[in-house]
Formats: C-alpha cells, structure tokens, sequence
C-alpha cells in the first residue's frame, strides 16, 4: 500500500555537508515530515525550483560555488510564495537581520537542537496552510459550483445548507488537521468523512470505527495495537488502526462518549503525532488524518468535566455541522426515490410506485433518527408490499405510534401555556373557540398540503369529525 507523505508538497534541504543533510533529514522523518528532498550542490536550488513545486526550504548560508545568501535573494525574488528558513553556522545578529529583512520566515543557527527544527517546520506549515485555506475560502465566496461534485455523488440533497458543507469539505480535505464532524443520529456523518478522505488525495485507508462503549483498555489496543505478551491472551503482536489507516483516514464516531484516560491519549496523538501500543515503551509515529463526530455538544460535555477542553480546541480546527432532516425536507422525495430503489434491489422486487401523498404524509414527521429513520421505514414499506401502489400503512403505523406517545405526529411539540396567547393585547377582541378551531384546522390543511387525513392526523382527531367541522364552517 502506498501511504501518503507529510508535508503535501516535499521540504527542500539544502546542505554542502553530507552530515548535516543526513541529521536534519532523519530528525524531520522521526517528527512525521517525510516528504523531503536533499541537495548539495546550490547550483542545484533554483533549476529544481523552476520544475518542482515545494513547501518550504532549509537552506544552509556558508556554501561553496554559490552562497546561500545569493540563493535567498533569488529565491525571495522568483519565488516569493516559497517560505525559507535559514539555517548556519554564523551566529550574528547583523546576518540574521540582513536574512530576515532579505525575505527569510526563520533564521537558526547549528548546532541545530531537533525539538527546535521540528516545530520551526510544522509551525511554517501550519501557517502555509493556514494561508490555502482563507484563499480558498474567499474563493468560496465568489462561487456556488463545486470542483468535484463526483466525490459527493453518495448524498442525495438539494438542499443550499447541505451544498455549503460540500463547498468547506473541498476546502479542508487536503490539509492535514482533524475535522470534527457534529449532527444527529443518522444525518449521515460518515458519509461527510468518507468525503473528506476522498478528496484529500491520501492513498493510504479510510478506517472507521465507534468508540462509545470501548473503555481505555479496549480503546487503546484498538486505535494503538499490542506486542505480544501485553495482557494475558496477547500471543501475538497486532498492529492498531492508526497503522492500518497510515497514509490515509481514521474516522472515530460517537466521539463525546470516549472516557478521559483515552482523551489524553487521543490528545498526545493529535499533539506529537506520536503512540505506544499496549506493552512497548517505544513510541511509533503516526501519519494518518483524523476525523471525528458526534451527535452530542461537546461545549455542554467540557462544562460538565466530561470532555476535555484542550482536546475540543484540537480536534475543531476545522468544524461541520450537519443539519437534521427536519431542516431539510427539501430532500424529502429525492430521499424517498432513493431508498426505494435501494430496498427493491436489495429484495429483488420491482420498484413500487410511491402514492403523491406520501411525502405530505412524512413531512408532517420529527424523524428523530433522521436518514436512517427513513431509510429504516422505506426498506421495511418495500418488504411488505405486494404489488400496485405502495402502501401507506407501515408508515401511518410508525406515525400513529408517534402520535399515541405524544399527542401529534411530531415527536417534539411547541408546548401549549398560558404565554402562547401573550400575543393578544387588552385593546384586541378575545379570539372564541370557534376561531381558534378554524385557525388550527387552516394550519393543518396547509401543512397537509389540502389532505385531509394527514390533517386529521396532526389535530388527533378522525377524518369524520374532521369533515363534520368543516362543513359547520361552511354552513
């Protein structure tokens, strides 16, 4: 499996000394930066920068043929968009002024401490990427058309907010940080992930998994693997999912239901980039790309002392928020289409053919579990249909069940009290029964769309009484 390299364009080391080059180059390998390209010769530098794109250079000053500082000057010219850090043995203020003013982002000076040139490196990248995306973002801005609607083809939706989540996926997928995904059960959060892995341009995997219900023992050996002889049955050594996902994706749901030990641990991943499998006491780099999801407020569980709050600022560099389907029922026919070719082929029947009033019908839903809810109510109409025109009854029956549990076919109500009518002043006419009777079973029939069974349904009452009002209103 071919894995894919940190950071996305290589970093270009530029030594005259073999040593140098070898120490600098083993050290960013160790701190996950593995993308690199060495060179000797500064005759080299800017014929390679003319046909290869890079992320940023280390270039060393006192070299032979031509200097750094003469390949800083061309670099800053030609290439302004290339960040440099300078990296020699002189330690003078006046040449690390002259290299700043000249164009450099750093100036360090050898012997080079490793911890120092790693986090010079990952902050310059950091900030590069930083950069990419408020470009693409503004871009974003002057553009409705996505860049490649293929990678999104899995989500039937029409709906403006669902197009602005795939508009920021395009956005954030090729970088490296974690994405943190939040909606309700079933809006079809792993889908979004899937997305993201997509687009990225990782070639390793797209691992997924839940993580509510795994204790810290259980969480680690999963996400971190053992050696053998770790725990009492560990016969062999198991490589974890951050191995198996190297190069690519992990997606880690339920996310807000991880115990503390194991946020430390997820944290100390997310920082150093680094792990240790259960029983070692070396640690292993990771070069795999988060996402995560949930369905909870992960501010509400921080103030609740059950989430930390160091990882939340970790893990939401880049935030979406998926709408329920409540909010867009919009999707509602399209969705409907969907599944029912989904459920007919998966029970090799013939698509039934959904009657108009279907839609209404569900639309007059709360749809708790979302997608999956209707996914769920479509595939279980199909196995019951025969033949002719689908049947209504499986769904009038999860809707009625609804109804009993809470008095409407919604699951939640605008409760009725007394500061419902606080909207009528002193000075009004106090409506009478009879208007407000009228008022509701208006808003019903137009909620219904005209059908006066679902308006019956929504009012808890039977079509007949329904009928009966009616026409007193129109006696």
């Amino acid at each position: 499996m071919t894995t894919s390299k940190f950071p996305r364009l290589p970093v270009l080391l530029v030594d005259d000394e073999e040593a140098s080059l070898r120490s600098a180059g083993l050290t960013l390998e160790y701190a996950g930066i593995d993308n690199i390209i060495k060179l000797q010769d500064s005759r080299q530098v800017i014929p390679l920068l003319a046909n290869q794109e890079v992320e940023l250079i280390l270039l060393d000053l006192n070299m032979p043929h031509i200097s750094g500082e003469k390949n800083l000057e061309v670099i800053t010219r030609e290439f302004p968009e290339i960040p440099v850090i300078v990296i020699t043995g002189i330690n003078d203020l006046d040449m690390a002024v002259k290299c700043m003013r000249m164009g450099a982002a750093d100036y360090i000076v050898k012997p080079v401490d490793p911890d120092l040139l790693v986090a010079r490196v990952k902050r310059t990248v950091e900030v590069l990427e930083l950069a990419i995306e408020n470009s693409a973002l503004r871009n974003s801005f002057l553009s409705t058309e996505l860049n490649n609607p293929e990678a999104f083809k899995g989500i039937v939706t029409r709906n403006p907010a669902m197009h602005a989540i795939f508009r920021y996926v395009e956005m954030v997928a090729e970088t490296n940080r974690s994405v943190l995904i939040s909606g309700e059960t079933g809006v079809g959060k792993e889908l979004i992930a899937g997305c993201i892995h997509e687009l990225s341009g990782r070639q390793g995997d797209f691992i997924s998994i839940n993580v509510a219900g795994l204790d810290d023992t259980l969480f680690t050996d999963t996400l971190f693997g053992h050696e053998r002889g770790a725990f009492t049955g560990a016969e062999q050594k198991r490589a974890g999912l951050i191995e198996r996902a190297a190069g690519g994706t992990l997606f880690l749901d339920e996310i807000g239901d991880l115990e503390i030990p194991s946020q430390i641990k997820l944290l100390r991943l997310l920082q150093e980039g680094e792990y240790y499998p259960l029983g070692s006491d070396i640690s292993k780099r990771a070069n795999t790309r988060l996402v995560v999801a949930t369905p909870h407020d992960l501010q509400k569980l921080q103030q609740e002392g059950k989430f930390r709050k160091d990882l939340y600022y970790r893990l939401c560099t880049h935030e979406i928020q998926i709408p329920p389907l409540r909010e867009r029922m919009e999707d509602l026919p399209l969705l409907l289409v969907k599944f029912l070719q989904e459920a007919a082929a998966a029970q090799k029947k013939k698509i039934p053919t959904p009657p108009p009033e279907l839609p209404v019908l569900l639309s007059t839903y709360h749809f708790l579990g979302n997608i999956r809810e209707l996914q769920s109510m479509v595939f279980d109409a199909v196995a019951q249909h025969e033949k002719g025109t689908l049947s209504m009854q499986s769904f009038r029956k999860v809707l009625g069940k609804t109804r009993r549990n809470t008095g409407n076919a919604l699951e939640e109500k605008t409760p009725i009290t007394p500061e419902f009518l606080d909207g009528i002043s002193p000075e009004q006419s106090f409506p009478t029964l009879k208007e407000i009777q009228r008022l509701l079973i208006e808003r019903a029939l137009q909620r219904a769309e005209g059908n006066q069974t679902i308006a019956a349904q929504l009012l808890g009452i039977s079509r007949q009484a329904l009928n009966k009002r009616l026409k007193q209103f129109h006696s």
